[in-house]
């Protein structure tokens, strides 16, 4: 979402990096770089004048001008200001002092309500929470099947009645009092959308706030919108005071505006971003690690926590020893590109690494992305357990039999060989290293 942002702030601060003093007309130079540079990424007009008045100021408050590392001085600013304009403080959900605590998800069609309402779901679930998820959307045509078949899919249940026979409210109320009697530790309702905000939908969403007091109202914003998400939401909240954002599509091209702009413009929380349509791509909001995905410093802790919620203790130290023993082979990879797809898109973490940015131009970013790990997997699956365990014995003939069933060439299958053979002996060299930290230090991060 921040790439062509990340992209051109970097170029900007990295003019200052190459100076050992700056003068205030390089500061100015910078400045209006960066401005520029947030206005193309659809940032507010009236969010970027405040953002470069406010780091003017504290530049120019600074030593900055006397500093001996002034280019990292100015970037520390800007990543506190970034910091500050996302938000300040990471939120999670409200939890009410009686169960059921009743989240309602408010949003425009197309937004992706359903699907983030499963999403949700499953993040409260995997936080010990137990949840029920209720059908309120009795004007899109499916939306109840479809809130049905990913409750079926992730073994989510699902409250929802006919909607010739019922009404938005009712079917609120009786899933509130279901939720009471179950215990459910959360109640999420799916509502519907329109097209356009009109008086109809506001009416019914007042309604059920007034008789169902939910302890949240998000806005479900479609970040490809751009600076409409921040307007549509504007419009939600005037009407429900909303307490916090959901932005989804963040893995698409938009421009990351809306991101930048949400919490000025609305005076609420973006609290959850959704970074992908599968089930696990809706993570929690930071500011503070946002505004360094920005700035390319990675974000090493998200990347952590992901790798933690998709492995196994055991399985980590499994690998350690493997790695150890000199024993890594195929098999063991090939997990290990399945717990990287549950993960999230490949280019989304290789973003997360800290100092990635300082090599941009000395890699080929086609060696990382999803479809070359499709055709990795499609490799080694082709390949017989015996192959896998044992990469050496696979000769042309066997090349040609794996090609033909991954559907790749025999020097695709010779690259993935060597680049194997290669990463074997890297592992053999960071095991035997005395100040490397093992794999379980690293996961066990807090």
């Amino acid at each position: 979402m921040f790439d062509t942002l990340t992209e051109k702030l970097n170029f900007s601060l990295s003019k200052l990096n190459k100076k050992g003093t700056i003068s205030e007309k390089d500061l100015d130079n910078t400045l209006k770089e960066v401005r520029l540079s947030m206005l193309e990424a659809d940032v507010d007009y009236k969010v970027t004048r405040q953002f470069v008045i406010n780091l003017k100021e504290k530049l120019k408050n600074s030593n900055v001008f006397s500093s001996l590392s002034p280019g990292q001085s100015v970037v520390k600013y800007v990543q506190d200001e970034l910091v500050d304009i996302l938000g300040g403080d990471s939120f999670t959900i409200n939890k009410s002092s009686q169960r059921p605590s009743v989240i309602l998800l408010v949003g425009l069609q197309g937004t992706g309500k359903t699907t983030t309402a499963a999403k949700l779901a499953l993040y409260l679930r995997n936080q010990k929470n137990s949840v029920l998820l209720a059908a309120c959307d009795l004007q899109r045509p499916a939306a109840i099947e479809q809130l049905n078949q990913l409750g079926k899919e992730f073994n989510l249940p699902v409250y929802s009645q006919n909607k010739n026979n019922s009404n938005p409210l009712q079917v609120a109320i009786d899933a509130k009092k279901i939720a009471v009697d179950q215990n459910f530790d959360f109640l999420i309702l799916d509502t519907a959308g329109r097209i356009a905000i009109d008086q109809n939908l506001m009416f019914e969403l007042k309604t059920i706030k007034e008789k169902i007091n939910p302890v949240e109202i998000l806005l479900v914003l479609d970040a490809m919108t751009g600076q409409d998400a921040v307007n549509s939401g504007s419009l939600f909240n005037d009407a429900l005071d909303a307490t916090g954002v959901i932005l989804t599509k963040t893995d698409g091209d938009a421009r990351g505006g809306a991101a930048l702009s949400m919490k000025n413009k609305l005076g609420i929380p973006i609290k959850f971003l959704g970074t992908g349509e599968k089930p696990h791509q809706l993570e929690q909001f930071h500011p503070d690690r946002m505004a360094s995905r920005i700035l390319g410093m990675g974000d090493i802790q998200t990347l952590i926590e992901k790798a933690k919620s998709n492995s196994e203790n055991n399985d980590l130290e499994i690998l350690e020893q493997k790695i150890k023993k000199e024993e890594f082979d195929l098999n063991d990879l090939l997990n290990q590109l399945k717990t990287l797809k549950k993960m999230g898109s490949v280019s989304d973490l290789f973003g997360m690494i800290p100092g990635i940015n300082s090599i941009r131009g000395k890699i080929n970013p086609s060696d990382f992305n999803d479809d070359k790990l499709k055709y990795t997997e499609a490799i080694i699956l082709s390949m017989t357990p015996i192959e896998r365990k044992n990469p050496l014995i696979i000769n042309g003939s066997r090349r040609k039999r794996i090609a033909t069933g991954s559907g790749t060439s025999p020097s695709e299958i010779n690259q993935l060989l060597n680049q194997f053979k290669q990463m074997k002996k890297m592992m053999k060299k960071i095991s035997k290293g005395d100040s490397q930290r093992s794999l379980m230090e690293i996961f066990n991060k807090k």
